[in-house]
């Protein structure tokens, strides 16, 4: 082991200092909405690199550019960007209409009484799906609110409840960027990720499901939403979301949805061939900024190991945290901090995971149990904080229907996320790996 250095770390401070002090001033001072969505963190990286690249004048440029490539050379950091870019594609293919025949074909079937918990579990599935909980909240979030003004549901229940199951499945996708990040960041297969996960959200949204049908029973009911629907549009969802179940491929998988949902599209005459190229290349480009984030992370990263950054901050978190649980509560603390500076669960992953892949081999932590930890972890946080893309998204889909709601409404009834916290610290303290050790 490299004799650890402190001073190796100063990049990702700069990183955290650049980034989180703008996004405060632009979204509490100067009051710019989704303030923290407007900090270039691509150029706040890039800043980061170059206060690496100043740093240990014992190597030369030329050394530093062939340390940083390959770390970004790495097979799991090749394998990650090319399916973020196979995942933009397949949610530009299916696009929104998918997600909302969903919402209103349970809706319609199920009696008014139970339409927050139908909110919940479709957000629960449309984020497994879709792989986006920005993406599931942006389309849900309307539909929570006709639900509020028909049935007589306070706003705020139905807006969190619509948030707690786009958690559920941002936290447990196999086209999910965290989950894609995490996977391929600590070299596990997804499949038995998600079967770690599994046993840590499903009692969790369990617990929320009761919760609000308890809630749900102290509410007069005015009436209830009805909206015409296309159900064969979810078809390229469900064969996604089996295929990744059973162990097939991702790209396998995530090709199998593109050609089925283009098909189906197509068939249906809900789109045109050339519309629907046009999606995918759109899908594609929102993935720019994560693939781009994901290279300039693992260049960073690779030059703090080489000169010792990654054995100083071990070192510290040894003298913190004893033990294979102690080892694995530090990992989400790491994690949960990295996502508070960001207010960004996959960037957080993407910093977090070489340090956790270091503490997974100190700790005797699985790869599998270390990327449920940072995926559950950072989707806890960017759950509750009130600056996350998820809550200045259901927050502005309000306002712009004519609404009126806040983050603090909505926080104490943001049951989901809580109860995943609960569930993930008693999944720790009892030692279980469900997959084997």
């Amino acid at each position: 082991m490299k004799k650890g250095k402190g001073i190796a770390l100063l990049p990702i401070g700069v990183f955290l200092v650049l980034y989180l002090g703008l996004g405060i001033l632009f979204e509490y001072v100067m009051e710019i909405p989704m303030g923290f969505y407007n900090v270039p963190i691509v150029v706040a990286f890039l800043a980061a690199i170059l206060v690496a690249c100043l740093q240990n004048r014992a190597l030369d440029f030329d050394k530093k550019l062939e340390i940083m490539a390959q770390g970004v050379g790495d097979k799991n950091i090749i394998t990650m960007l090319l399916i973020f870019l196979a995942a933009g594609s397949f949610v530009g293919v299916v696009g929104r209409s998918s997600a909302e025949s969903v919402a209103y074909c349970m809706l319609s079937l199920i009696p008014a009484r139970f339409s927050v918990s139908v909110l919940f579990i479709v957000a629960c599935f449309v984020s497994v799906a879709m792989g986006t909980s920005v993406g599931t909240i942006t389309l849900l979030t309307p539909i929570a609110a006709a639900v509020s003004t028909a049935s007589g549901f306070d706003l705020a229940f139905c807006v969190a409840s619509v948030m707690g199951g786009a958690m559920f499945g941002d936290n447990l996708s196999f086209i999910s960027d965290t989950t894609i990040a995490a996977c391929n960041g600590q070299g596990c297969e997804m499949k038995d990720k998600f079967r770690e996960n599994f046993w840590i959200a499903l009692p969790a949204a369990v617990a929320t499901l009761i919760l609000i049908l308890i809630l749900s029973f102290q509410t007069e009911i005015q009436g209830r939403v009805i909206q015409p629907y296309h159900l064969t549009q979810v078809i390229p969802y469900v064969l996604v979301l089996i295929g990744g179940i059973v162990g097939i491929n991702v790209f396998v998988v995530l090709l199998t949805g593109i050609v089925s949902g283009a098909f189906i599209m197509l068939i249906g005459g809900h789109t045109t061939p050339v519309e629907i190229l046009k999606n995918m290349g759109s899908g594609v480009s929102g993935m720019f900024e994560t693939c781009m984030v994901a290279i300039l992370v693992a260049a960073m990263c690779a030059l703090i190991r080489e000169y010792g950054g990654f054995d100083a901050l071990l070192s510290w978190i040894h003298k913190i945290f004893r033990g294979k649980k102690g080892g694995q509560l530090g990992m989400g603390l790491l994690v949960g901090t990295m996502d508070i500076a960001t207010a960004n669960n996959t960037v957080a992953i993407v910093m977090a995971n070489p340090i956790a892949k270091e503490m997974a081999e100190e700790y005797g932590i699985t790869p599998r149990k270390t990327a449920s930890i940072l995926d559950t972890f950072s989707c806890v946080f960017q759950g509750v904080i009130p600056y996350g893309a998820q809550m200045l998204v259901a927050i502005s889909a309000v306002n712009e229907l004519g609404g009126e709601i806040s983050a603090f409404q909505i926080m104490p009834k943001l049951f989901y996320p809580m109860l995943l916290l609960f569930s993930s610290l008693i999944t720790i303290m009892r030692g279980s790996d469900r997959t084997g050790a």
